[in-house]
């Protein structure tokens, strides 16, 4: 991937069963890193096709048929409270910076809706993730408040965590 290839450059689609390799290379990336994800394991083709499979939606984006960015977007919760859901997103580091980020948080917006959710919840950005932050509030996504130490860094240090919503529908 040249630097030269940008978000205007990728496809974005719904996943299909062959992208779950390029999935989990790029999840894995953002895992191994340790200072976005909770998740500490990374995953094996097994554990990512169960894992992606349980989502409500998968998007990936692909630049020359490589998957170089990702979404899965679920319920955040159930019941009285399953009109709210959560999202993560994942782009590989060759692609960071280039507008990648942007164009999965506005489709998975899109999806949202369509899929009926009336919020998009995020639990957990990590506050020095000040990227991440400018981005959604870029697109309208409004903190709640922030939990102290609520994130164990790679390195066993602790930072905030940043909690953000959306309203989809009014």
């Amino acid at each position: 991937m040249t630097s030269e290839k940008t978000a205007t450059d990728a496809v974005l689609r719904g996943c299909k069963d062959e992208d779950i390799g390029g999935m989990i290379k790029v999840w894995n990336e953002v895992v191994d890193e340790g200072n976005a994800f909770p998740q500490e394991e990374r995953l094996d083709y097994e554990s990512g096709r169960e894992f992606f499979s349980q989502q409500t939606y998968c998007g990936v984006a692909t630049i020359g048929g490589e998957i170089v960015g990702l979404y899965i977007l679920h319920p955040n919760n159930v019941g009285r409270c399953g009109h709210i859901c959560n999202a993560s997103f994942a782009v590989s580091s060759r692609c960071r910076g280039q507008g990648m980020g942007e164009l999965l948080v506005r489709d998975c917006l899109k999806k949202a809706k369509e899929h009926g959710f009336g919020v998009l919840q995020f639990n957990a950005v990590v506050e020095s993730n000040v990227r991440a932050r400018q981005l959604y509030e870029k697109l309208g996504f409004v903190q709640l408040g922030v939990i102290p130490n609520g994130f164990r860094m790679k390195d066993g240090r602790y930072e905030n965590i940043c909690l953000y919503y959306h309203e989809l529908q009014k």
